[in-house]
Order: C-alpha cells, then sequence, then structure tokens
C-alpha cells in the first residue's frame, strides 16, 4: 500500500482552473505529440480540472481521469464528454494489475508527498509494453531553489539539493499557485531513480516551450515486455 496523497485543492479549485487553464492549451500539442497515435484506455493520474482529457482523446485513446480531489473533479465533470472520472489516491490506484495501454502524470509529482509511490502504482497498472508520459516541473529550473530574471534567465540558489516538501519559498512572489499550495521538490536524481526503481524504461527526454532557460520536463517510458 502506497503513501497515501492527499487533496489539497480542494477548496480552491475554482481558483485553480480559471488561473491556470488559460496556460494549459499551450502544453497541448507537445503532449499529443509525445503520446503519439493510440488506442486502448489511457489513465489520466492526477487529471485535477480535466485540462488534459480532451487532448487525451484526440490522440486515439479512451481515457479515464483519476483525481484525490472531488472538487477538481466537480470542475472535469463539467467538461463535455469528459467521460470516466473518478476519486481515489494515486499511491493506492484501484485498478488491477495491466489495465491500461498508457499512463499519464501530468503536472502531478510536485503536488503529491511521494512521487515513487505514484510512479511505482502507474507502472504496476500499465500493461507490458505500456506507455508512461511523465510531462512536469523541471526540477533542475523550476522550484523552490529558483529565482526568475527579467531576461528569462534563471538563478539557482543552493537549496537545489533540499529534497521534500516547500510551503515557502523568498522567490514565489511570481508564483502564485506554489504560493498557495507549496510544492514537493525532486532534485533531478532522485526523480530519475524513481523511474528506474519502479522498472520503467526511459526512451526520451524533452524540455517543451520556448523558453530561454525550460521550466518543463518531458519523459516517455515504457514498462517492459513480460519476456524481455
Amino acid at each position: 500500500m502506497g503513501t497515501a496523497t492527499k487533496a489539497r485543492y480542494d477548496g480552491h479549485s475554482d481558483w485553480y482552473d480559471a488561473f491556470c487553464g488559460k496556460h494549459a492549451p499551450r502544453n497541448a500539442a507537445d503532449l499529443a505529440a509525445l503520446l503519439g497515435p493510440g488506442d486502448g484506455l489511457c489513465l489520466d493520474l492526477g487529471c485535477g480540472t480535466g485540462f488534459y482529457l480532451d487532448t487525451i482523446r484526440s490522440t486515439g485513446r479512451t481515457v479515464v481521469g483519476i483525481d484525490r480531489s472531488s472538487d477538481q473533479l466537480r470542475i472535469a465533470r463539467t467538461s463535455a464528454g469528459s467521460g470516466a472520472l473518478l476519486q481515489g489516491d494515486g499511491a493506492a490506484l484501484p485498478f488491477a494489475p495491466c489495465t491500461f495501454s498508457t499512463v499519464t502524470t501530468i503536472y502531478i509529482s510536485t503536488d503529491v508527498d511521494d512521487f515513487g509511490a505514484v510512479l511505482g502504482e502507474a507502472a504496476r497498472v500499465l500493461r507490458p509494453g505500456g506507455l508512461l508520459v511523465f510531462y512536469g516541473v523541471h526540477p533542475c529550473f523550476n522550484g523552490p531553489h529558483t529565482q526568475l530574471r527579467e531576461d528569462g534567465g534563471v538563478i539557482a540558489h543552493p537549496t537545489y539539493r533540499i529534497a521534500g516538501w516547500h510551503t515557502r519559498s523568498p522567490w514565489w512572489n511570481v508564483m502564485r499557485v506554489r504560493d498557495r499550495f507549496g510544492m514537493r521538490h525532486h532534485p533531478l536524481a532522485e526523480l530519475l531513480t524513481a523511474f528506474i526503481v519502479s522498472g520503467l524504461a526511459i526512451e526520451r527526454v524533452t524540455e517543451p516551450g520556448d523558453q530561454p532557460v525550460p521550466n518543463t520536463l518531458a519523459i516517455m517510458a515504457r514498462k517492459p515486455q513480460a519476456n524481455a
């Protein structure tokens, strides 16, 4: 049994949907390209208010969304054609092994206490040969240790090595989401090690977006075939 995740966005979901919803479309094309055409069931693990459900559907997959926050799901269910949406714990998924051909984890690694446990559960419910797409915060250039410069650069402070939950940072005055909720920081080595421990094989790593210094990291990984 994994470490229980928390419904941190309950009571804030309307604000979150309005504030972050205007930024979500810029990720859609990169996410669709990483997924590529597909079929079968895709679990959108931590689907939130449903920003990316339509993007996943556009690749040919049948999407199932799960989130810890009933408040987030309340908004997701108002979307036309939202499909199957469930409340559940990402660290203890209510699905049998090898249920999904694809799993997406989109901007959730900084919102759960133990992303390694969540990734392990994602690997468990993936079919052999199944694809996992991680799309989220770049741990080197986006976190409690980073200070944004006006020229698009980033100052990285020594707090980069302090893994764990951060409730406050001196440089979060322009990061309104983090200033409200805090974040779980994973140094890059910890994040990559979580993939190794889960048994998923990384196939591709990209840094989406056109910022001078990337604030997003994307990882394509696959569950090895049973006879591999």
